[in-house]
């Protein structure tokens, strides 16, 4: 835990100096295991420089500029996934895990009447692992797919992470088309002849049918947090620490900022992280959806706004402290899946959440891995079993990860063709993950 006092602070800028005192109150916040001494961080030094220009910064803010700033950002330049890297995901564990999304999307293609053609975009790609795994159940079930014009788009801000998906994914033979000033900075071709493009923000991404996919990627989004006083919310700001001027230290903002407008007016809890960025895109996927059809596959580690602290950090797979060497270790909060409900409220339907433990059991994973322990050696077999371990056990992910999907109105309630007035109205099909399956 860190202990904040109440201090003066620099200068703030224009706006904020207009409204906020210079005095910000302190408290008790935790930021994760702190080691014993700070790296001073190319990271570190640019946040101090920015903090003594324009006073304090916001929690969001600092993620911002930790995870994407575009010269010494995180996710910029590195390789964060994997063994070596500072966190494993669920598809670097089992293939498995890819291969049951994969038939999500063509069941939901299905049960929406087979479109002539779909795009399937993925926000966050990480290794490309996730889409080749959905990719190999395309191939695999080709004669399923075959009479339809599939293209896949890949939104990623990361050059290094671009540049590992697409030695993942791509046709080696077939060069990649290179334009860093188009919207669609490179595109490729699949290894099983799919067009391939990748993109740096969704809005960039041609609207039409499409299926999206968004693993482990609102986590990292910036959210701001907020402490309940009894003078009401006040945000939580990061500001240097007077007692040594290269460490960083969390403060309360004196007075109500902008971003209070965000927490519900019935919360009970007395600490809250909101996520505006990731309430302008669930808009913009549920504006998507409802206008061109489709779904979206949301799955994360979150709560259903029920969790208050939950920013932590992690750098060789153990727990960080936030505000320690900046620049080295991934930020990341639990996603607040009611939030992203109320943002899709209206437009779109939605399902869940529900337990990554419950939808892969319900796609079929215990089916799934007899078939394919059934064709393994032992090292191989034994493999499959930790991979499913660690997926499905409720002590490691089969718990704290979640699934939420984004549906048009019309998939859950019937109605998506024209009937006549002597047909009564279709039942819709169950939404696979989210409901039992029946094996026949």
């Amino acid at each position: 835990m860190r202990v904040l006092a109440r201090v003066g602070v620099g200068p703030l800028c224009s706006a904020a100096r207009a409204v906020i005192p210079c005095f910000w109150r302190g408290k008790y916040f935790s930021s994760g295991r702190e080691p014993a001494e700070n790296q001073v961080t190319p990271m570190l030094r640019h946040l101090v420089y920015k903090i003594k220009a324009t006073g304090p910064i916001t929690v969001a803010e600092y993620m911002k500029e930790v995870l994407t700033n575009p010269a010494k950002g995180y996710y910029v330049y590195r390789d964060m996934l994997g063994e070596k890297g500072d966190f494993i995901t669920s598809p670097e564990i089992s293939q498995i895990f890819g291969e049951l999304l994969g038939i999500w999307f063509i069941s939901e293609w299905m049960a929406t009447g087979k479109n002539a053609a779909f795009q399937l975009v993925e926000l966050g790609p990480g290794r490309g692992t996730l889409s080749g795994d959905i990719l190999r159940v395309f191939s695999q079930l080709g004669s399923v797919l075959k009479n339809c014009d599939i293209s896949i788009h890949l939104v990623e801000v990361s050059e290094k992470l671009s540049e590992i998906q697409a030695l993942t994914l791509t046709e080696e033979k077939v060069p990649l088309e290179r334009n860093p000033g188009s919207p669609a900075y490179m595109k490729g071709v699949t290894k099983s002849g799919i067009p391939i493009s990748w993109y740096r923000d969704l809005q960039d991404v041609p609207k039409g049918y499409s299926f999206y996919l968004a693993h482990e990627f609102f986590d990292v989004l910036p959210v701001h947090k907020f402490q309940k006083t009894p003078q009401g919310w006040r945000e939580v700001f990061i500001d240097i620490d007077p007692q040594a001027s290269d460490k960083l230290r969390f403060v309360l903002a004196p007075c109500v900022t902008p971003a209070e407008v965000f927490i519900q007016s019935d919360e009970t809890r007395d600490h809250v992280e909101v996520c505006p960025e990731a309430g302008v895109i669930i808009q913009e996927l549920s504006q998507r959806i409802a206008l061109t059809g489709g779904a979206a596959l949301i799955a994360d580690y979150g709560h259903d706004g029920t969790k208050t602290d939950t920013f932590r950090g992690f750098c060789g797979h153990k727990l960080h402290d936030v505000l320690i060497a900046p620049g080295t270790a991934d930020l990341t909060a639990d996603v607040d899946f009611s939030y992203l409900r109320r943002m899709a409220e209206g437009k779109v339907a939605s399902l869940g959440p529900i337990k990554q433990q419950t939808f892969l059991k319900n796609m079929g994973i215990d089916v799934r891995l007899k078939v394919l322990a059934d064709k393994s050696d032992e090292p191989s077999r034994q493999q499959l079993l930790q991979g499913y371990d660690m997926l499905m056990n409720p002590k490691k992910m089969g718990e704290r990860f979640h699934f939420f999907a984004l549906l048009p109105h019309q998939r859950l309630h019937g109605g998506s063709h024209p009937m006549n007035a002597c047909q009564s109205k279709p039942s819709p099909s169950p939404v696979a993950g989210f409901g039992e399956l029946a094996w026949r």
